[in-house]
């Protein structure tokens, strides 16, 4: 009992980061974005993973005690065999929409942003 104590006030405080990777090879929703969906969900270290198959993005919320963004990009690219994806950190999230606001996103040139009828406040003067 005391064991569990000690291990339980021993435990790491949550660094959580966020990553949008690219990821190129996917050719189905259900066979290929779900799958790598899935298997993100399960590994060590992710809180929260998302793959949108029709913008090729995966969003992945993590803990950065337990892995990394090298670590996540390997891994994607593992799945499969290692020959199907390739991921690469995305650079294309400029935009961040609000909490409130994500069903009114859109990618639009490389880049999230509000689309034209939002209307939420976030979304005002498009800079949610």
């Amino acid at each position: 009992m005391l064991a569990s104590i000690l291990f339980i006030g021993c435990a790491k405080e949550v660094q959580k980061e966020n990553l949008e990777l690219a990821i190129s090879g996917m050719t189905c929703e259900i066979g290929c974005a779900k799958t790598i969906q899935a298997k993100l969900s399960k590994k060590e270290g992710v809180l929260e993973a998302k793959v949108v198959f029709k913008d090729s993005i995966a969003n992945i919320e993590f803990d950065a005690n337990t892995t990394s963004k090298k670590d996540l990009i390997a891994f994607v690219e593992g799945i499969a065999g290692g020959e199907l994806y390739k991921a690469s950190e995305s650079s294309s999230k400029k935009h961040k929409c609000s909490e409130n606001c994500t069903e009114k996103c859109e990618m639009s040139e490389n880049k999230m942003e509000c689309k034209k009828d939002c209307k939420m406040a976030s979304c005002k003067d498009k800079k949610a």
